[in-house]
């Protein structure tokens, strides 16, 4: 969680195929308000998919 003032915060990116949570970064929630989507590589299919941001 964010500390008293600041924007960044934890999250975590899921599978859009087998809905696994892979990876977890930090965004600014002030510059993207909107969840984030990335392409990354998922290691329960074995292949590069998308991964967007759950909560």
């Amino acid at each position: 969680m964010a500390k008293k003032g600041e924007a960044r915060e934890v999250i975590w990116l899921a599978c859009d195929d087998c809905k696994s949570r892979n990876y977890h970064t930090e965004k600014n929630k002030k510059n993207d308000p909107e969840r984030i989507g990335l392409n990354k590589f998922c290691r329960k299919c074995r292949s590069y998919k998308s991964h967007k941001e759950v909560k």
